[in-house]
């Protein structure tokens, strides 16, 4: 049997430090390596692929991973720009808004990471915080910079909802994760479910208890596949893009 082809949006960077613009579209292999782990055939989305090139190649795919990134447009929610709010990419919150959308709809399964997460939320219709030090100096530390921290680092706990898909993939009250954002969710959208937060209260996983997955998680369990518990998230999620296609 064919394995189903998991659609993962891009980020754009420069590729020369003596050229700026000279822009690169692409994605780190973290994500790349996870899902062929998982038994999935991973699909790179371009930015420049948009309107009806996106719809058709979105009607091929049988999951979608929204990974991290820079941060949204606020005006996409509703609020207006906070200073440290940074690296925005149009084109790539265009694409992933209405990736997350139809996924929704359409109950493909889908699977947020760190800005993945916040995507999910905004397009369902929820709010952000711009910026956890700023705007919650009480919160704990979440951005581990790398390479000052390795990728793995493991920077606090979550605590998972019972009975919650995220759960069941982990098999775990609790999972230790790595972290690397400032921004995270402030009102949750409707149709979402918190099921993570960390000790300081700050959520780290919500997903769709009518969609059969849409979940999405702050940290970066593409960082943590030694964890049985990180790989476990890429593989039910492959395996659910396969009982779509089937």
């Amino acid at each position: 049997m064919a394995k189903p082809l998991i659609g993962i949006t891009t980020q754009r960077w420069s590729s020369s430090l003596t050229e700026p613009n000279t822009r690169v579209q692409g994605e780190l292999h973290g994500y790349i390596d996870a899902v062929l782990a998982a038994g999935g055939m991973p699909i790179l989305i371009p930015l420049s692929v948009q309107g009806d090139d996106l719809r058709e190649l979105y009607g091929r795919l049988d999951g979608v991973i929204l990974p991290g990134g820079g941060d949204i447009e606020p005006a996409r929610y509703a609020a207006p720009k906070h200073p440290a709010t940074n690296s925005i990419d149009a084109d790539r919150d265009i694409a992933e808004i209405w990736l997350a959308r139809q996924a929704l709809a359409d109950q493909k399964p889908l699977l947020g990471i760190c800005r993945g997460l916040q995507v999910l939320n905004v397009a369902a219709g929820g709010s952000l915080t711009q910026d956890l030090p700023s705007e919650r100096p009480t919160a704990l530390p979440h951005y581990f910079r790398y390479p000052a921290f390795p990728l793995d680092y493991p920077a606090h706990q979550v605590k998972v909802e019972a009975d919650s898909l995220l759960a069941r993939v982990v098999g775990s009250a609790s999972v230790e994760v790595n972290s690397r954002h400032h921004q995270s969710t402030q009102a949750v959208a409707p149709g979402l479910s918190v099921v993570g937060r960390a000790p300081d209260g700050v959520i780290e996983a919500v997903e769709s208890p009518t969609h059969p997955f849409a979940l999405a998680v702050q940290w970066h369990p593409e960082n943590l596949q030694a964890q049985p518990a990180m790989r476990a998230l890429f593989e039910r999620f492959v395996a659910a893009a396969a009982g779509r296609r089937r």
